[in-house]
């Protein structure tokens, strides 16, 4: 009975864990999950807590700081002392021992410490923005980049899944053509040569058919894996290779201007300029003075018993108000080389701002092109495998009429079936131009 119960009890988080992933996504739903769930998502949306924590760590240094201390001592062999004797009416040359203190003391302190001028830190608050948007522009990157990822992996499983159907298609054209010529052949009115062209074909089929099969696994597994669930879960994709080729078809795209300061690329990179401009700024600050100030008090209590903890015990109350200001005056040119080193380095990124404006219109140019040629090729492709069909059917007709031979019926069969594979891959490429155009100018449309 046990044992059904803990079964049962398994069953039941089983059941409740599997309710938390749907069972069939359309391309937009996979997004949305992976940017939910994907590790590496999500890893980026805590170092945005990380930098918000580390932002007010940074405050904080600057605001009042109260510490408190307690400490007891217990002077278990208390250490003597030679006075000379004749402090106490005795004979000169004699010493008399004597016990300084007591046994028991107890010390309990508050210290208040206030920042009242540092350079570093003003510099520092402004660190910890930039830090805080630098996180901010690495989660959308890294969104970004999930995104295309979910794209490209949906798109894989998509054209598995296509390539499966068209081969199975095809396998079974084939294996009618070849046993229809294999009776014709027995009959003696075919050569064998026509036999074995069409087995070598079917043998190539299947060959395709089983990589094609292992393949597809392999692409649902990477899909799992880019949208954050168990690489091994089963799941149901709702979209179709050709319905998202012909969502993703937009000229609109081709004629938008792009303005390359709003890409995250550019963002990240004028956030790296920034940081080092308060690098600068935090090598000069170091030769300014540092003021503080501070406040403590507290109480002390003696005695040769423990009884602190009686009402009648005697404490002695103390407190003190200071200043505290420390003034750089000679570092050995040290502070100097400091400053003039993040001078180069700020330099340095401000050419790697300018080159990666450059790079990023290119690189826009670049997307667009690509993604302009695979929607052309498209359609290219698709009118191509009209052809090929048309042409496969006439040499087959032509193969049973006795007309064509089998050399040329396997060349139109070789034919169609690249113009079939040509044409799955050139609508791939098309979401995939898509999403890589997208993802480098932050244009983000719903699918």
């Amino acid at each position: 009975m046990k044992h059904i119960s803990i079964l049962l009890m398994l069953m039941c988080l089983s059941f409740g864990f599997s309710q938390d992933i749907p069972n069939s996504f359309s391309l937009q739903e996979a997004i949305d999950f992976a940017l939910e769930n994907n590790r590496v998502a999500k890893n980026a949306a805590r170092d945005i807590e990380a930098a918000e924590k580390q932002k007010w760590e940074t405050t904080a240094t600057g605001l009042p700081q109260l510490d408190a201390n307690i400490s007891y001592q217990n002077n278990l062999k208390q250490q003597i002392s030679l006075v000379p004797a004749e402090f106490f009416g005795g004979e000169a040359g004699e010493f008399v021992e004597v016990i300084f203190g007591v046994q028991h003391n107890v010390n309990a302190t508050a210290t208040l410490n206030q920042l009242i001028f540092d350079g570093s830190y003003l510099v520092g608050l402004q660190s910890a923005k930039v830090f805080l948007e630098i996180s901010k522009n690495a989660k959308v990157k890294t969104d970004l980049e999930v995104r295309k990822n979910v794209i490209s992996a949906y798109g894989n499983v998509l054209l598995s899944e296509e390539t499966i159907t068209i081969l199975e298609k095809n396998i079974d054209v084939v294996q009618e053509t070849l046993d229809e010529t294999t009776k014709i052949y027995e009959n003696g009115l075919e050569e064998l040569e026509s036999v074995e062209q069409l087995q070598i074909t079917l043998s190539n089929l299947q060959s395709s058919f089983n990589n094609a099969k292992r393949l597809k696994i392999i692409a649902y597994q990477i899909l799992n894996i880019a949208m954050g669930i168990e690489y091994t879960a089963s799941i149901t994709l709702t979209d179709t290779l050709e319905d998202l080729t012909l969502k993703n078809i937009s000229l609109e795209t081709l004629e938008q201007q792009d303005d390359v300061t709003t890409t995250i690329d550019y963002l990240i990179a004028e956030n790296d300029r920034k940081s080092k401009e308060l690098l600068l700024k935090l090598e000069k600050s170091k030769a300014l003075p540092r003021l503080s100030a501070f406040l403590n008090g507290g109480y002390l209590g003696f005695g040769n018993e423990f009884t602190f903890f009686n009402r009648d015990q005697d404490w002695a109350g103390f407190s003190t108000l200071g200043f505290s200001l420390d003034i750089p005056i000679f570092s050995s040119g040290g502070r100097s080389a400091a400053t003039q080193r993040a001078k180069i380095n700020l330099e340095k990124s401000k050419d790697e701002l300018i080159e990666t404006e450059q790079r990023l219109g290119l690189e826009i140019e670049t997307a667009k092109s690509n993604y302009r040629f695979s929607t052309e090729d498209y359609y290219n492709k698709k009118r191509n495998l009209d052809l090929a069909e048309r042409i496969e059917v006439k040499n087959q007709t032509k193969f049973f009429e006795g007309i064509g031979s089998s050399f040329d019926l396997r060349q139109a069969q070789i034919q169609l079936y690249d113009a079939q594979r040509d044409l799955l891959q050139a609508m791939l490429d098309v979401i995939n131009t898509k999403a890589e155009l997208e993802t480098i100018t932050n244009r983000i449309s719903e699918n």
